[in-house]
């Protein structure tokens, strides 16, 4: 028998209608048998197509408040018997059985609930059963069912449908591994909220540890070991041209889009990465004076980096950057002109970041098991800043919170040197805090930078006031710090006694 398989029915079960109507049309195009209830029921019949109660299926009304609706042999036998199997159809007769051939469910919005502090009554209502029994049993008889098992994936049953509804044994199965994989999380969930482990700071996305693609690397850190990537990788950044990314790559380019991801609604901005930190980084009027004065802070180390920029690259910036050694050149387009500048050098890579947003929790191996966080996201905003010294520098804001991001995303210890929207310099992964600001002075004098002026952000609070008065010897004005040092009111006194000026946030941004 072949793998292809003709959808004919769909059971369509959603708490979000939102996306449905491209869906429907399709579906009503092809004469394929609705059946639904409650308010997907009543949207979909809104939308102009005629749909198949579930309760005239089941003989059943949906009961106890709606807990109850599709958990019935019907429809459960309608999604699970083997097209294939005498046995089954043979029942299939008998009990006047329908095969359903595609299902499509959104869940309950658990998380959402819990994140909004709805009482406890509440948030366990949205605990989906049915939605997550229909998920399981299409994705379980994959072999004959395409199950479609959030909002996510309505794109990929779109373009399904406009192929007259017909799927191979492959496109079944990714949908099915996407089915447990929602489903996997969902119940992880469910899991944190009982257990008493806490949401609120960010969902622990645990589905990091079982994604269902990868791809083998050329080699992993170093030639002698092997490597390996799990992930959809493309849903993310596009490939464009060039070599396949190492694994080193990959490091280099997840950083860089983590720290774009600050800047990607500011005024054009382009940074240059080196060993997962930024050597460079500058927002400008113009994307080509950007990455000329990105490059500027540390053209060494800016040989065989990792590129990024917040706007589409255009011809001035690729004749730029076609001079220098780069490997990677990642932005959220590239002019024609500017991308047939820079495919000249076949080995060059060159991705498009795709709209998205990044994962909500961060996964590494430790010892002989993982360590899950949430990502640590969003950033202080000025208004939230506390000033703790008698000056203040208003003047200065627009500049610390510059530093801010680059030093949240730069190795700790760390400080971070700017000045007029530009990365001067940065001292990285530096054992002690003072050390990394000695390294950052000494690197912004070997480029010709005039620390007169600047602003210095510190991804941790000071132990001791040597940091802010080799700061002030440096020429710096004002220092953004989360503060909670014993020791601060020293730090703040030194600040006083050289005219700077002292902004706490509160918020600690190691990166280790």
């Amino acid at each position: 028998m072949s793998d292809a398989r003709h959808i004919k029915s769909a059971l369509i079960s959603v708490f979000h209608k939102d996306g449905l109507e491209p869906i429907v049309a399709e579906l009503k195009r092809l004469g394929v048998t609705i059946y639904s209830t409650g308010g997907t029921q009543a949207a979909i019949e809104a939308m102009g197509a005629e749909v198949v109660p579930v309760e005239s299926l089941t003989d059943y009304p949906s009961i106890l408040g709606g807990r109850v609706k599709t958990l019935h042999p019907k429809v459960f036998g309608g999604i699970l018997n083997r097209r294939d199997h005498e046995g089954d159809q043979a029942q299939m007769a008998e009990y006047n059985l329908p095969n359903l051939d595609l299902v499509i469910v959104d869940l309950y919005p658990f998380e959402a609930t819990v994140a909004s502090g709805a009482s406890e009554a509440d948030i366990v209502e949205k605990i989906d059963i049915g939605g997550i029994a229909l998920i399981r049993g299409a994705a379980k008889n994959f072999n004959d069912v395409v199950v479609v098992p959030s909002m996510n994936d309505y794109g990929t049953l779109v373009d399904i449908l406009k192929r007259d509804g017909v799927t191979s044994l492959e496109e079944r199965k990714a949908l099915a591994a996407r089915g447990f994989r929602v489903s996997s999380h969902y119940d992880t969930m469910i899991h944190a909220h009982l257990s008493g482990s806490s949401l609120d700071k960010g969902s622990v996305d645990t589905l990091n540890l079982s994604v269902p693609q990868s791809r083998t690397l050329r080699y992993g850190e170093n030639p002698h070991q092997a490597g390996q990537y799990f992930g959809d990788l493309d849903g993310l950044l596009k490939p464009l041209h060039g070599k396949a990314l190492s694994y080193n790559n990959l490091l280099d380019v997840d950083a860089a889009v983590q720290l774009m991801e600050e800047f990607k609604d500011d005024a054009p901005t382009f940074a240059i990465l080196k060993h997962n930190n930024a050597c460079g980084c500058a927002t400008r009027e113009t994307l080509a004076q950007a990455y000329a004065d990105a490059l500027a802070g540390d053209p060494t180390s800016a040989f065989g980096g990792v590129l990024i920029a917040n706007r589409a690259v255009d011809l001035a910036t690729a004749n730029h950057i076609h001079e220098l050694f780069c490997e990677v050149v990642i932005a959220p387009g590239f002019d024609d002109d500017a991308f047939a500048v820079l495919s000249q050098k076949k080995n060059r890579i060159l991705l498009e970041r795709q709209p998205g947003d990044l994962p909500k929790s961060t996964v590494r191996s430790a010892l002989n098991g993982y360590l899950v966080q949430a990502r640590d996201n969003g950033m202080e905003a000025d208004e939230t800043w506390t000033c703790t010294t008698a000056t203040a520098r208003p003047e200065s804001a627009e500049d610390l919170l510059f530093a801010l991001k680059l030093v949240k995303h730069t190795k700790s210890n760390t400080v971070v040197f700017a000045k007029n929207g530009q990365l001067l310099a940065s001292g990285t992964g530096q054992t002690s805090r003072v050390d990394a600001l000695k390294q950052a002075v000494e690197k912004a004098k070997n480029f010709g930078f005039d620390l007169n002026g600047s602003s210095m952000a510190s991804d941790a609070f000071f132990p001791f006031p040597d940091c802010v008065e080799l700061a002030a010897d440096a020429g710096v004005v004002a220092v953004i710090q989360p503060g909670g040092s014993i020791n601060d009111q020293k730090s703040i006194d030194a600040c006083d006694a050289r005219g700077l000026a002292m902004y706490t946030t509160g918020v600690r941004h190691f990166r280790h």
